[in-house]
């Protein structure tokens, strides 16, 4: 850790790796900075203080954090770079041991990131203000935004950490214990975002589905009830919801969301598997019959929902059985899109140690055959929409084989795109589906 207490400058630049929680938390964070009259200026730009959010997820995601603080600090060898986020949180004293970063904050201390900067400059020891012990923590941190870079779509954090320790993931050990935003903080914020033109917000967590559970005696998450607060905001058009899991999946649920008009049917189910055993070894918590009822379950009160989903291959175990197993059932599912990716060993989790860990060559010889499987089921699921009229939320114009188009995505989450003949972002427009234009991307004709 650098130790130079003379470098106080008003120009920052911020960097995110990782999910939209750390996007927003970035957000957050910029509106502090700005409020102290900083001025935010590219990462790629000389700035006085770095601020890299970091991602802890893989050790992939270690490297690259690693990767964006060293260069951050080669960009401006006089600046202050601080590391904050979730690396951070795992790594505390690999990185205050670095020469490249002079700050590291740890989660749950985002908020007072313009405090800590201010000490340091002022030569204080900050040592035991950046990290703290989030097993212990039993608060939600209070952070909130005031605009975000996307211009017509919201990510809103409401909860933080998670409780469920599966043997691949890391993330409980650096978010710590379920911690739920106030129900008024969230909806202020909403209704604010609301008036500055946004449409759609996307409730987003750790671990969306535990929300509420730490503010209730009963052990009950209060999303359900959160979505039709928030639905009744006037000029709110869309809600979205990030990864769920399946236990939240209820009668109730499925019934009261398919009668809510803002409500966006796209239901991001965490799977991870299909085998049966390979989940026992995960330490999810469902079967895949358990999860199979529940996309059944949201087939009956919705009209073709978007139920997309995260899938692991060549976890430590999985024998080819288990795969077709897994394959088999994905297939089965008919999901609309699948995020494939390969088992990557993480230091400190339990399946880090598990034997019959799988060779590369034949982790990415499933992986290809997931993900031609996903590619089959993205067009079938993207054929269904052709003939039919759309309602889009128009986001930017692009130019796709030298000419322009304006793109947005409908209720589901399907990226539809019209002729770029007038300036129609942030603005919600109905067209009819008639022909796939990318892999991605079908083409529509606006209704007159």
């Amino acid at each position: 850790m650098n130790n130079n207490f003379d470098k106080i400058g008003k120009t920052v630049a911020f960097l995110t790796l990782g999910c939209k929680v750390n996007s927003y938390e970035t957000e957050a964070m910029q509106k502090l900075f700005e409020d102290a009259d900083y001025e935010v200026v590219d990462f790629d730009s000389k700035a006085d203080v770095y601020v890299v959010n970091t991602c802890t997820v893989t050790n992939i995601a270690d490297r690259k954090s690693r990767q964006m603080l060293h260069r951050a600090r080669k960009m401006n060898e006089a600046a202050t770079v601080i590391a904050v986020g979730c690396y951070v949180q795992a790594a505390k004293d690999v990185l205050e041991q670095d020469d490249s970063i002079d700050i590291v904050i740890g989660n749950n201390k985002k908020n007072e990131i313009i405090d800590i900067l201010n000490d340091y400059n002022q030569g204080n020891n900050i040592e035991d203000e950046v990290v703290i012990d989030l097993s212990k923590e039993a608060k939600y941190e209070p952070l909130m935004i005031e605009s975000v870079t996307e211009k017509v779509r919201a990510y809103i954090k409401i909860q933080d950490g998670c409780n469920q320790f599966c043997s691949y993931c890391i993330i409980p050990y650096a978010r710590g214990r379920v911690r739920s935003r106030d129900e008024a903080s969230i909806m202020e914020e909403v209704k604010n975002l609301v008036k500055k033109g946004y449409k759609e917000i996307v409730l987003t967590g750790i671990h969306l589905t535990s929300y509420g559970m730490d503010l209730d005696e009963k052990k009950e998450s209060k999303l359900l009830a959160l979505i039709v607060k928030l639905s009744t905001i006037e000029g709110l058009e869309r809600i979205r919801l990030g990864s769920l899991e399946p236990r939240i999946i209820t009668e109730e649920f499925a019934k009261t969301l398919a009668d809510n008009k803002k409500f966006c049917p796209h239901f991001h189910l965490s799977l991870q598997s299909g085998a049966n055993e390979t989940l026992k070894r995960m330490n999810r918590k469902y079967s895949a019959e358990e999860y199979y009822e529940k996309c059944e379950l949201l087939r009956k009160y919705f009209d073709n929902p978007a139920i997309t989903t995260d899938v692991i291959v060549g976890f430590p175990g999985e024998t080819e059985e288990e795969f077709i197993e897994s394959e088999q059932f994905l297939e089965k599912v008919a999901f609309a899109q699948m995020h494939i990716f390969k088992y990557s060993k993480r230091k400190g989790t339990r399946a880090y140690s598990m034997p019959n860990q799988v060779p590369e060559e034949i982790k990415a010889n499933r992986s290809n055959i997931l993900i031609h499987l996903n590619e089959k089921m993205m067009e079938a699921y993207h054929n269904s929409f052709i003939g039919k009229n759309e309602r889009i939320l128009i986001e930017e114009t692009v130019e796709i084989d030298g000419k322009q188009y304006q793109i947005g995505h409908n209720e589901r989450y399907v990226k539809l795109a019209v002729k770029a003949e007038n300036a129609m972002v942030n603005q919600i427009i109905t067209a009819k589906v008639l022909k796939s234009l990318t892999k991605e991307i079908i083409f529509c004709e606006i209704m007159d």
